[in-house]
Formats: structure tokens, sequence, C-alpha cells
């Protein structure tokens, strides 16, 4: 199976087995396996390919550092993500600033936080989460989001949070406490049931790195997982079957855990001043010349 993350894979068949495959779109169900099997830290280097649409900051084919670590929360990857990140500029550049086409970014820590939903509300005066479809799709349309009844909720929240406030970040922010309906992968929110345990770095309006307090619970992630495909039809992106396999390790049970996903290219992009994410892919995959 192909989860970890809502996107549409690249199908392939393998013959000696006689079975549909895929590429993987993430590693994350498959490394929590393995921190359920008794690795306390897990982490691997590695492509995931999306059989998605190419621009600037996107490309089919991509590299991702994702790590795990047995008792940790996405406060110790907060932590992980200063140092690493502020240590980087350090070493590259000999300070804490660095130029990024044409800006100045300060890696100097500690990073800027900010409230996924608070700073939705900022720009949209509601709260998105419990307003009336009839009205969020008003305000989505409002703020530019064309025809946003053909979308879930959650995806309306993400696509305004890049229009409105993701878009415009400039130096490294962590983004916190995205909704649960964002996230059904992350662990609920220890003071609101309604949000999640969640960060995302933005750099340069780019997300670089997205981090989770894990959800470990099986029934409340199959709950989660069934939720997802019954959005399916607005949502094309969302997986199409439910990984049993990682439910069942679940069952087995998953200790308390601190999950984190680099964006490698995306990092590579800002340290080397590149403006666009094929400039760092080896041999990226063209359209063919026409004529």
């Amino acid at each position: 199976v192909y989860g970890g993350a809502a996107a549409r894979p690249f199908e392939t068949f393998a013959h000696a087995l006689h079975s549909r495959l895929y590429l993987r779109i993430a590693t994350e169900l498959y490394l929590k396996r393995l921190i359920v099997g008794g690795f306390p830290r897990v982490f691997e280097v590695g492509k995931n390919f999306r059989n998605e649409g190419i621009d600037r900051l996107h490309f089919p084919e991509f590299t991702m550092l994702e790590a795990y670590a047995a008792g940790w929360d996405y406060t110790d990857w907060m932590r992980v993500t200063e140092d690493l990140l502020s240590r980087l500029a350090l070493t590259l550049h000999g300070q804490h600033e660095i130029p990024f086409q044409g800006k100045t970014l300060s890696f100097q820590p500690p990073f800027a936080r900010i409230s996924f939903m608070e700073a939705l509300r900022e720009h949209t005066g509601a709260d998105l989460l419990e307003i009336p479809e009839a009205r969020l799709h008003a305000i989505a349309r409002e703020k530019g989001l064309e025809r946003p009844e053909k979308y879930t909720r959650a995806k309306i929240l993400d696509k305004l949070f890049d229009l409105l406030v993701g878009d415009h970040i400039v130096h490294p922010t962590f983004v916190m406490d995205h909704p649960r309906i964002l996230s059904p992968l992350a662990k609920a929110h220890r003071k609101d049931p309604r949000l999640t345990e969640r960060f995302e770095l933005f750099v340069a309006g780019m997300e670089v790195a997205n981090a989770f307090s894990e959800l470990n619970d099986p029934v409340d992630q199959r709950e989660r997982f069934e939720a997802q495909l019954r959005e399916k039809e607005k949502d094309p992106e969302i997986p199409t079957e439910i990984d049993e396999d990682f439910l069942t390790a679940l069952e087995y049970g998953m200790p308390p855990t601190g999950g984190i996903g680099y964006g490698m290219d995306r990092i590579v992009m800002i340290f080397t001043d590149q403006p666009s994410i094929r400039d760092v892919i080896l041999f990226p995959q063209l359209r063919p010349r026409e004529g």
C-alpha cells in the first residue's frame, strides 16, 4: 500500500508476483511499523514519487528524510529542526543569515511559532472549523479560491492557509496545531481535541518539514482512515484503500512517538539559492519535445 500521505501514486505491475504495485508516496507507515517492532529510532533518506503536477516547488520525484523516535513528541522535533537548520546556515554561510532569491533569511533560533487556525481566523474573521459549509465557500471565494464547492472542508482550509499565510512567510516559522480533519496520522492535541499535535516548517513561502506527535491509537486511526475514504469523491488524492497491516501493527502497540519528514530538495534549494526544485534534482523528467 502506498499510503502515509494524500497523493496520487504511480502504478506498476510485478509479473513474478502477478500483483499491482505502486511507487511509494511516503515511507511513514512502514517506518512506524519498525517502531512497533522494537526499533527505538529509525530514519530513511530516499526517493518518493507522486503522480501530480509540476511547478517551481513540486516535482513527481523528490527526496525525503523521514525519522521517528519513540518517547518523543512534536516539540522534540521542533528543537532538533531549529538546531539542524541553524547549524547548516553556520556551516555553509558562516552566519545565521543567508541569501535566497533576493531576500535575506535568518535561521537564528528560536524560530517563530504561529497557530494554523488562529492565523486563518486573523485573515478571515471566522472559525473555519465551525461555520456552515455555505459560509465557508463564500469566504473562500472572497479570498480568491476558485470553485471551493468542489473541495472538502479539509482541502479548503489547506488551500486557504497557503493562499493567505504560507505563501507570505519569509523567515523560518513553525505553523502549529493543525485541525484534526487535515491530519489523519497525527495525535489529537492534548488541549483541544479538534486539533492535532503537528507542525509544518515554512521558509520563503515553502513547506520544508512536517512533523507529528504520532497517532498510536488503532481505534482512532481506523475511524480517521474511514472518514477520509468517505471524502474520496471530492478528493482524488485520498488513498483508495485502508492499510490494514498498519492498523494491525498499531493493535500490537506503538509507543508514544514523534515523527518528521524533511523535504530535502527544498532545503537544498534554500541553502544553495536555487529558484526551482528542478535545479536540484539530477536528470529531472521533462515533457517530450513536440514536433
